[in-house]
């Protein structure tokens, strides 16, 4: 090999070692700002050591929250977190460190309480199902971790990922003129910023009110009919998605409805 063949080589060699290292150090990069996600706040727990915290709730859920896709693994939340109910249906990942019972590795829980009063007191809290927090624990560790009361944990926000559609459970108040339901398991954001509902017999579409959580209403002075379609638009993404005649016209208060949409 010529000598310019060998000063050729070196210097090859010695741009694909810059490259490569360029590509190392913005991966090392992307992960830390992953890490970075992480915030503090505070936990406490709520309900049955392995229950759901509630089977109200201030989101409207009622008992769905004890059964797939939730599984109980869910939180009451502060202001901060329930957002005037805005916050209903939003997912988190929480874990904990600071404590000789915590595992370390984070679980999903999504917010379908409030936590008023005291829970104010701090800036982000969450007051999770006993399930939740024993989730938390290292194995055999679940009662000391619950026994502690008060824990330092950290969370973030995560999109919502069901295996599951959206479902519309209808009020127990609902009528032709009054429709009132609770939207569960979105995905994305997880919370809803505005709904509309088409009723058959209507000429466009009716926007519905935040009635409290994530049940929303709308009132149909002329009589509304089924099938209705349901427009669903996400509270930070501003996503919208139709959910075309997902209420027959045969539906009746305290059914559920499942469509075939989800973000």
């Amino acid at each position: 090999m010529s000598t310019n063949d060998n000063y050729r080589f070196l210097i090859i060699t010695l741009m694909i070692l810059f490259v490569l290292n360029d590509y190392c150090f913005c991966m090392s990069e992307s992960f830390n700002v992953s890490h970075k996600a992480f915030s503090s706040a505070i936990a406490t727990w709520y309900g049955a050591p392995n229950g759901p915290g509630s089977t109200g709730g201030a989101c409207g859920c009622g008992n769905d929250v004890t059964n797939f896709p939730y599984n109980s693994l869910v939180s009451a939340g502060n202001n901060f977190l329930f957002k005037s109910g805005a916050g209903c249906g939003a997912c988190y990942q929480v874990k904990c460190t600071n404590n000789p019972a915590c595992s370390g590795f984070p679980i999903t829980v999504v917010i379908t309480d409030e936590c008023p009063g005291s829970c104010n007191s701090d800036p982000v809290h969450f007051d999770l199902s006993g399930k939740a927090i024993g989730y938390l624990a290292k194995p055999g560790q679940a009662g000391a971790l619950r026994g502690a009361g008060r824990i330092n944990i950290e969370y973030q926000k995560v999109p919502c990922s069901y295996k599951a559609s959206i479902t519309f459970k209808i009020d127990l108040g609902a009528n032709p003129f009054f429709v009132a339901l609770a939207i569960e398991n979105v995905n994305g954001d997880g919370e809803l910023g505005y709904v509309e509902l088409f009723p058959s017999n209507s000429k466009s579409w009716v926007p519905m009110q935040r009635s409290f959580g994530a049940t929303w209403k709308a009132n149909l002075p002329f009589g509304g009919k089924g099938p209705f379609s349901v427009r669903l638009t996400s509270l930070e993404s501003k996503k919208t998605i139709v959910a075309f005649n997902a209420i027959p016209a045969n539906w009746a208060p305290g059914k559920y409805y499942i469509s075939n949409v989800n973000f």
